[in-house]
């Protein structure tokens, strides 16, 4: 009798783990230009109209296209329509929420020192929550990629952190890091669905979630509707953080595991200091070359585990 093969771990082909590395990869870029048109979008559109507008286009677009798919995936989408939506609400809607409060109370520097807790906490949930072992060398990865982000949040003076003060916003972005560890966590579990259905039907979730949000926003009158800058920007959100990025992201963890896909995470801010040198004409420094130096160095032994 023959026996029967096991199905092949993604996660140990070469192959799949070298597109998980790309795509993860381009998803820190995404975000870290999401963080960029964050800051170029002060005075042209206000923060929720940016986010729940962003969410309504994606999901009037993606109908259309994928009507017969969303069709044949009714069944499951019936089913687990909750816990898809409330992954949707906290990935897309929540943690953006509480980042742009937290950013209205604390330094930016905080916000970036506290973002590098995100891998993190995805690594300890993949351990207690999942049972996903931890090697010597993915933590000591782990530990050098913090490093590399708290390099660019100090400037490359980490004499700065003895004047660090917290405060209210650091308790709200601590809860961002743990609502963004939780919906990493998440796309672990497997749902049936092609990753372009539950990226749409999360959303969805988005959408309307963050529409009391900007209800609100409009009753205090800080609504601001886009202007021709802001239309620009929306439409590079909408495209490249909120659905490319998105799907990148739901794929990678699908091929290498939350553990391992959240290291990534830790670019993000070591792009966006690149792309603000790029872009916003910020000076480049030595500080920036040793981040991402560490940052890479540090995913590059996390993933030694996994080669040999």
């Amino acid at each position: 009798m023959t026996p029967i093969a096991k199905p092949a771990d993604p996660a140990q082909d070469p192959g799949a783990r070298l597109l998980a590395y790309m795509l993860l990869g381009l998803t820190a870029l995404f975000w870290a230009g999401n963080a960029i048109s964050g800051r170029l979008a002060v005075g042209e559109v206000s923060p929720m109209t940016l986010t729940c507008v962003r969410w309504g286009v994606i999901i009037l677009c993606f109908a259309i296209w994928l009507r017969r798919p969303l069709r044949a995936a009714w069944p499951v989408i019936r089913r687990d329509w909750l816990r898809i939506s409330l992954m949707g609400t906290s990935g897309f809607t929540l943690f953006t929420a509480l980042f742009y409060y937290a950013a209205h109370y604390t330094s930016a520097m905080n916000i970036l020192i506290l973002q590098g807790a995100i891998p993190v906490l995805v690594l300890l949930g993949a351990r207690f929550l999942q049972g996903t072992a931890i090697s010597f060398l993915q933590a000591v990865g782990m530990a050098i990629t913090t490093v590399g982000v708290v390099l660019i949040a100090t400037r490359g003076d980490l004499g700065a952190l003895l004047s660090l003060r917290f405060n209210t916003g650091d308790l709200l972005m601590l809860a961002a890091c743990v609502v963004h560890a939780g919906y990493t966590l998440s796309l672990r579990r497997k749902s049936g669905l092609d990753p372009m259905v539950l990226f749409f039907v999360m959303a969805a979730a988005g959408f309307v979630s963050s529409a009391p949000l900007l209800a609100l926003e409009i009753q205090s009158g800080l609504a601001r509707w886009p202007s021709p800058t802001g239309w620009a920007l929306l439409a590079f959100v909408t495209i490249f953080p909120s659905a490319i990025g998105q799907v990148f992201f739901i794929r990678g963890i699908g091929l290498i595991g939350p553990g391992r896909a959240g290291l990534f995470i830790n670019l993000v801010p070591v792009f966006g200091a690149l792309l603000a040198v790029v872009i916003l004409g910020e000076t480049m420094a030595g500080f920036h070359v040793a981040a991402l130096a560490l940052v890479l160095g540090g995913i590059f032994l996390a993933e030694i585990r996994s080669r040999y």
